[in-house]
C-alpha cells in the first residue's frame, strides 16, 4: 500500500514521469514551528544532479506545502505537500513499451495490475521517495525539538569498498579457527565513536558520502569506473539513531526491528537489512555476544557492549539504535541487454534515460527519512500508552518486582 504508520501515518502518491510527487501526513502535532526550509533541506540532500556520481536529471525538488500550517505552525490537521515533476523526459522509456528491463519492476507492475505507467519506473522509482523524504524531516524536526532525538546515516560500502568498522576483517572470517569463539566487539572503538559523534554536515563533506576519506576515495573511482562502462554498482548505508527513550516497540509482530526492517525493505533497490551485530553475531557464543548491564550516571541501565543494536526483544533499552542497509547494483544501465519482450520473442534491449551507477550516496536521506518515521510513530503509540496508563490509580497490589521502580 501507499500508507506507512499507525498514529503518524504517511501516504505518498505520485509516478516518477508524472506532473507532481509528493505526500499526506496525518497525525504531527500541533503546535511544531515548521517552514518549507526545514523539509527543503532534506530533499536537497536528496535531489538528483548533486555530483557526477549521480543522475544528471535536473529537478530543484522544490517543495509546496499545501496545508495542515499555518503562520508557520502546524495545526494537528493533516499536512499535504507536493513537488513538481519539472525535468521530464517520457520518451526515454519508449523501449519499455515491447521489453520489461532486466530486474526492473516492469513486467512484475504488469503482473500485479494488469496495467502498468508508460514511462519511468512509476511508482517503484526512487522518484516516489520525496514523499518519505519530505515527511521523515518533519518527523525529525518534532523528534529532535521534543525528545533531543537524532539520525544520521552514511554510506558504509560501495561494491567491495567498505568503511572500516569491525575488529573482524569480512575477509578473515573464512580463515578462522571454527572452534575459537574468542572474538572482539562487533564495532571497533573507532567505529563506536563514529556512530556516537558523526553528523550529517560531516558525512555531506564527501561525495560519497562516506565519512572516511581514504576510502571515499576509493568508492568515488569504483563508482566512476562503473558509469563510464555504462555499468552500475551497489553498496550499504549505515544509520545511527541517538537519544531514543526505552520502551518503544510493539511486540510480538511490530517488535521495533520489524517496523525498522519494514521501512528500510520498503525503500527501492533494497535488499538486505540487519541491525546491532547482525550476521556477525551468528558467529559468536552468548557468552560474548550478551550485552551486561551497569548503572549510568543519570541512574538509569545502560549496557557495556551494545551487540543487541538498542533493541532487545523487539523493544528499544535506550542505548544508540544502529543498523545497516543493502542496496543492489542499479537495474538500468545504459549497455545493450539480451532478454525477452514480453511476448517472449528474444531480443536485445539498449536503455536510455539518466540514471544513477550507485544509488547509496542519494540513498541517505530516504534512510534517515524511514527511520525517522519509525521511531514517530513508536514514540506517539508509546505516549498513548503512557498517557492513559497514568489516568488510573496508582497499583498497590502487585509485588515490587513487577512495577517499574521509582527513581530516587
Amino acid at each position: 500500500m501507499s500508507t506507512f504508520g499507525t498514529l503518524f501515518r504517511v501516504t505518498t502518491y505520485g509516478e516518477s514521469h508524472c506532473a507532481s510527487v509528493g505526500a499526506i501526513i496525518d497525525g504531527c502535532p500541533p503546535g511544531l514551528k515548521l517552514s518549507a526550509q526545514d523539509v527543503q533541506t532534506q530533499l536537497s540532500r536528496r535531489r538528483p544532479g548533486q555530483s557526477n556520481l549521480t543522475t544528471p536529471r535536473d529537478e530543484k525538488d522544490l517543495v509546496h506545502l499545501q496545508s495542515g500550517i499555518e503562520h508557520g505552525v502546524t495545526l494537528g490537521t493533516p499536512i499535504g505537500l507536493l513537488v513538481k515533476n519539472e525535468d521530464q523526459r517520457p520518451h526515454d522509456y519508449s523501449e519499455t513499451d515491447l521489453y520489461p528491463r532486466p530486474s526492473h519492476a516492469d513486467y512484475t507492475y504488469l503482473q500485479k495490475y494488469g496495467i502498468k505507467a508508460s514511462s519511468g519506473g512509476g511508482r517503484s522509482s526512487a522518484r516516489e521517495t520525496i514523499g518519505r523524504v519530505a515527511a521523515g524531516a518533519i518527523a525529525e524536526k518534532y523528534l529532535k525539538e521534543a525528545h533531543g532525538i537524532e539520525i544520521v546515516a552514511f554510506v558504509s560500502s560501495v561494491g567491495k569498498i567498505r568503511l572500516p568498522s569491525s575488529n573482524v576483517p569480512p575477509s578473515a572470517a573464512a580463515n578462522e579457527d571454527e572452534d575459537d569463539d574468542e572474538i572482539d566487539d562487533a564495532l571497533s572503538p573507532e567505529f563506536r565513536t563514529l556512530l556516537a559523534t558523526l553528523t550529517r554536515e560531516e558525512v555531506d563533506r564527501f561525495p560519497t558520502r562516506c565519512p572516511h576519506l581514504e576510502t571515499s576515495e576509493r568508492m568515488t573511482k569504483r563508482i566512476i569506473r562503473a558509469k563510464e562502462a555504462k555499468d552500475s554498482i551497489g553498496g550499504t548505508v549505515t544509520c545511527v539513531i541517538r537519544n531514543v527513550p526505552a520502551g518503544l516497540g510493539e511486540p510480538v509482530f511490530d517488535k521495533f526491528e520489524a517496523k525498522l526492517g519494514h521501512a528500510m525493505l520498503s525503500i527501492p533497490a533494497t535488499k538486505a537489512f540487519e541491525i546491532g551485530s547482525g550476521f556477525h553475531g551468528t558467529e559468536v557464543p552468548g557468552s560474548k555476544h550478551n550485552d551486561r548491564f551497569v548503572r549510568r550516571e543519570d541512574g538509569n541501565l545502560g549496557t557495556t557492549t551494545n551487540w543487541s543494536g538498542g533493541v532487545q526483544g523487539g523493544i528499544t533499552n535506550g542505548e544508540d539504535i544502529y543498523f545497516r542497509i543493502g542496496f543492489k547494483s542499479p537495474a538500468t544501465i545504459s549497455q545493450s541487454q539480451d532478454t525477452a519482450q514480453y511476448d517472449g520473442t528474444p531480443g536485445t534491449l539498449v536503455a536510455r534515460g539518466r540514471h544513477d551507477p550507485c544509488v547509496v550516496p542519494r540513498a541517505v536521506p530516504i534512510v534517515e527519512a524511514m527511520a525517522a518515521l519509525v521511531v514517530m510513530d513508536e514514540l506517539l503509540i508509546q505516549n498513548a500508552r503512557k498517557s492513559t496508563a497514568s489516568l488510573l490509580p496508582p497499583v498497590t497490589t502487585l509485588p515490587p518486582t513487577m512495577i517499574l521502580p521509582a527513581r530516587e
